[in-house]
């Protein structure tokens, strides 16, 4: 491998790691860490003529596009936040700047999980680890980094991931000067590494590599394993949550003695996913079957959540893949059963990662900016004391007092800073999607009561501070988690169309919205409606495909005899 000396001239590299050498990269529409090589989409209802690149960006670099948002956008400056009719894109962006969730980071591709969106990640974990658990599971942690022969064991998956990989060369750096006189480090030609190293894309093949070591016998199975990680798949045109050289995720990964127990577990971890986001992120999705062309690399069959965003496009928000037993043979994973013979083990794996951040923000927040379920939020409750003159300390004591009740049971903060409006804190605490806003001014402590506002909107109400305070503010809280869901449940059915020809989906496409259509399964129509108006298949919706949706009914773009009923959508 060559060293990109005009990438690491460009960008420093990074500080721990500058002999990781790096090939250019493609995006892939399979993956979870991304969707579809379009990057921003148009203004909600603008009108995109039918051959028009949907969202397309300009060349100039979007990581200084980044910068320059977070530069000027923070929770605490007044610059006001670009109507999501306007443009979603700089909406988007500016409500995750002025959210504090992330910054931009000095290693092109990358970002900054600041306190505040490391937290929504911390609750998706915490929720799911639980849930991952009590459905059998273990955790364990496998290398970062991937002996380049593994991929080539699986010839379909290595075609899948090839050109996102970050390779690893050398183990060594040694100082050297440049032609300037500068002292620099560069890749010590004596520390070349054997085989090179794949810096983890997906596990599959180094834990496939280790399954091999640990099923011996039909009583090692099943072999249920989750691991959480941070994975790179080289990404130079990035958007925050949606789109990064290295994200956050979990990837599960399974091994069971017969293909109907791998097959349950796909769709059982699939329903997991589903049941997370609405219980937990209050975003409704849909389940489904991929296409084959929208297959993960080496699976047989993938399962996925479509969530809907506010604007009508779609976000793969989780998959969960049967991988049959390609990867088992790949690296002869066997198992004696109970009559003595060498069978293959059946696989799945499947994962969600911080893109669910993404879907998070784009299906709740608003013109004023981030709106956090109560369940997910960094604080959940804000107090802030309206301090006179006359009675600060015993004001202040009053405000602890509510703060020392609610703490065990939530996640409370007191913003009692001097010198900033209340006014201003209000607006700052919007912005951070906080879902209950609780006002204590001296006549509110006289009434023994916080006068309150939700995140959400609706009027402002006076909440008694008594001996049912935290049940009062769970009962709150779950009011404003089934509104949530309700507006994004209603949202997707008032903009999930039946349609019956191709050239209606394309007339309406530029409005955004899913399309449930007859379709006869057909790679390369497939590919070429893509090509034409860039929308994909998401899924074949499992709630469709019955006799009674797909008789007698022909395909909408071929005029064939439907195989399934699918839904059509642009997609991040």
């Amino acid at each position: 491998t060559t060293h990109n000396t005009q990438h690491t001239t460009q960008y420093p590299p990074i500080p721990w790691f500058p002999w990781m050498h790096t090939h250019t990269l493609s995006c892939l529409p399979h993956i979870e860490q991304q969707q579809t090589r379009t990057t921003c989409p148009p203004a909600a209802g603008a009108c995109m003529h039918p051959h028009a690149h949907p969202g397309a960006e300009t060349e100039e670099d979007s990581d200084s596009m980044d910068a320059q948002v977070f530069s000027t956008f923070s929770s605490t400056t007044t610059a006001k936040i670009t109507p999501r009719e306007e443009d979603y894109s700089k909406w988007y962006q500016q409500v995750i700047a002025c959210a504090d969730l992330v910054d931009v980071s000095p290693v092109r591709g990358c970002m900054v999980l600041k306190p505040n969106g490391y937290a929504l990640w911390e609750g998706m974990r915490d929720d799911l680890d639980r849930r991952f658990k009590e459905t059998g599971h273990k955790n364990a942690y496998f290398p970062l980094f991937i002996p380049q022969s593994f991929l080539s064991k699986e010839a379909e998956h290595v075609e899948g991931f090839a050109k996102e990989c970050a390779v690893v060369t050398h183990h060594r750096l040694r100082s050297a000067v440049d032609e300037n006189g500068k002292n620099i480090v560069e890749p010590d030609p004596a520390a070349k590494l054997d085989e090179p190293l794949i810096v983890r894309p997906t596990s599959e093949t180094i834990i496939w590599n280790m399954y091999g070591r640990w099923i011996k016998s039909y009583r090692d199975l099943p072999l249920l394993i989750n691991q959480w990680a941070n994975v790179v798949r080289w990404e130079m045109r990035t958007r925050p949550f949606l789109r990064s050289a290295e994200f956050l995720w979990q990837e599960g990964h399974t091994a069971h003695a017969t293909k109907q127990e791998a097959v349950e577990e796909a769709v059982k971890m699939l329903g997991v996913y589903a049941d997370f986001c609405k219980e937990v992120m209050a975003v409704p999705v849909i389940k489904g079957e991929k296409s084959a062309n929208e297959r993960f690399a080496g699976a047989e069959e993938t399962y996925t959540i479509e969530a809907m965003m506010q604007n009508g496009w779609a976000l793969q928000s989780g998959t969960s893949h049967f991988l049959g037993q390609n990867f088992a043979k790949a690296f002869d994973v066997k198992y004696q059963d109970s009559e003595g013979g060498q069978q293959y083990v059946w696989a799945t794996s499947w994962g969600v990662s911080t893109r669910l951040i993404g879907a998070l923000i784009m299906t709740h927040s608003d013109d004023t900016g981030f709106v956090a379920p109560p369940k997910l939020a960094p604080t959940q409750i804000v107090i802030i004391p309206i301090l006179k003159k006359e009675g600060r300390e015993e004001l202040l004591a009053f405000v602890e007092k509510v703060r020392a009740t609610l703490a065990p049971h939530f996640r409370v903060e007191v913003d009692d800073r001097e010198g900033v409006k209340p006014g201003n804190k209000y607006y700052e605490w919007e912005r951070k999607g906080v879902p209950l806003r609780m006002e204590i001014g001296p006549r509110d402590m006289e009434k023994g009561a916080a006068f309150c506002a939700r995140r959400i909107g609706g009027k402002k109400f006076s909440l008694p501070i008594d001996d049912n305070l935290v049940a009062s503010v769970n009962t709150l809280f779950t009011e404003i988690h089934e509104e949530m869901y309700n507006s994004a449940a209603e949202r997707l059915k008032e903009r999930t169309y039946r349609v019956s020809t191709y050239d209606e989906m394309v007339s309406r496409l530029g409005d955004g919205g899913f399309f449930l259509v007859p379709w006869k399964a057909d790679n390369d129509n497939e590919d070429k409606i893509k090509a034409d108006c860039r929308a994909t298949i998401r899924c074949y919706p499992m709630e469709y495909q019955i006799s009674e949706e797909l008789t007698g009914k022909k395909c909408f773009y071929s005029g064939e005899p439907a195989t399934h009923m699918a839904i059509f959508a642009r997609a991040y």
